[in-house]
């Protein structure tokens, strides 16, 4: 029987540890803390089937100006953390002219068309369908002139990657969220996706299923990974533990652990808030306010407002300026209530600088594989690109091309 240590206990990481798990392979998943308390917790709750396109950098002039003076609230950054993201930065930038990221698209549109197929398998057997609204969300625009120019851009997505969605006029609008101010342009309803009421719930009732079938899931510290004769070994909470072979899962923890083996990978490292809301009036599906760069969805907690990108050292402390703007704009389109926690959540999303994840084997280490980079769409996507690593690593023909994502092309 072949074994494996997969590491991180996220969404991919989980989800990694089940297709290997399917196919006869003996699995420990080692995480410092329980399953899906990092990044996969604190996301929007969307398993995005419509995402069909990863986000590039900003290259028009006016729209960086803007992020350079904090006139939007999609992006924030930290002057004195600027240094330490400039190189990731501009390989991003270089990496988003419309030439290479159509070539991005291709690549990363495969992924996506798995998505909830590769969910709805895990869902069903891990009895958590009780969390999930088959239903889609809402891309709300204030500005009529913003929500055509959106109208158009899903229309190209319909065409090339057969989408669909449904245009909500301002009276359709309030009468789909009759809880809303009744004097907003329009949104639009992409109809595919699916939302959850509880992300962490979900990652948690996988890892559930994943002990059920008889996978061990232990505490352990990923920087002890060290490669022997015969494999890989990690030290956890019963002592040292040996497999053939290790995955790579921590999210944007993936590249400090790597650059032990001597791997290089850059990420633009970006940081989300989160806060819940409750004792006001609730949605019926979630909202993307696209003019003020934040989402608010119905959870099981209350409504969860959730923000754009913050860049800032991984270490600094939270300035949830971002979460402050979002709480003011929500507040103008319904009553929230108040906050529930004392204080914001926080995570970061990883994001390499292609906008691929990286994905397969390590070149010079035999039995080492990586699977992360996902940036916004980890909770997304972790199922499928889980599904392409379990039949790379178990030596079958992948449904998906997987060149796009090695890890050997930075």
């Amino acid at each position: 029987m072949q074994s494996a240590i997969v590491l991180g206990g996220g969404m991919v990481g989980v989800s990694t540890a089940l297709h290997l798990q399917r196919r006869g392979w003996s699995v420990t998943l080692i995480d410092r803390k329980e399953p899906g308390r990092e990044t996969s917790y604190g996301n929007a709750g969307i398993i995005q089937s419509e995402a069909v396109r990863p986000y590039p950098m900003p290259r028009d002039p006016a729209t960086l100006a803007r992020i350079a003076m904090g006139r939007t609230n999609d992006v924030r950054y930290r002057l004195a953390s600027l240094p330490q993201h400039a190189g990731p930065l501009l390989r991003y930038w270089w990496n988003s002219t419309p030439e290479r990221h159509r070539e991005a698209t291709l690549a990363w549109a495969r992924l996506i068309a798995y998505a909830t197929a590769e969910h709805d398998t895990l869902i069903r057997d891990a009895h958590a369908d009780n969390l999930i609204r088959r239903a889609g969300y809402r891309l709300l625009h204030r500005d009529p002139a913003a929500l055509e120019q959106a109208i158009a851009v899903a229309e190209e997505n319909q065409r090339d990657f057969g989408v669909t969605f449904r245009v909500l006029d301002g009276k359709e609008l309030a009468r789909a969220e009759p809880l809303l101010r009744d004097d907003l342009p329009g949104a639009i309803h992409w109809l595919g996706p699916w939302t959850v009421s509880d992300p962490g719930g979900l990652v948690s009732a996988y890892a559930g299923l994943f002990e059920r079938l008889g996978g061990t899931l232990l505490n352990g510290d990923a920087q002890t990974l060290t490669q022997t004769t015969s494999g890989w070994s990690v030290d956890t909470s019963v002592g040292r533990i040996d497999a053939a072979h290790v995955v790579v899962t921590l999210g944007p923890w993936s590249p400090q652990l790597l650059r032990k083996f001597g791997y290089r990978i850059p990420l633009v490292r970006k940081r989300g808030y989160h806060m819940h809301y409750q004792g006001g009036r609730s949605l019926d599906l979630p909202l993307v306010d696209t003019a003020n760069g934040y989402a608010m969805a119905p959870m099981a907690k209350g409504i969860r407002i959730t923000t754009g990108a913050e860049l800032t050292s991984p270490d600094a402390p939270a300035t949830p300026i971002q979460l402050g703007h979002a709480e003011a704009a929500a507040r103008e389109l319904i009553e929230i209530g108040s906050r529930v926690e004392p204080e914001p959540w926080f995570g970061t999303r990883p994001c390499t600088t292609d906008m691929l994840p990286v994905l397969g084997p390590a070149p010079r280490h035999r039995g080492l594989w990586v699977n992360f980079g996902h940036g916004h769409q980890g909770f997304t996507l972790g199922p499928a690109t889980a599904r392409v690593l379990a039949e790379t690593m178990n030596g079958e023909a992948s449904a998906v091309d997987t060149s796009p994502y090695r890890l050997d092309r930075f």
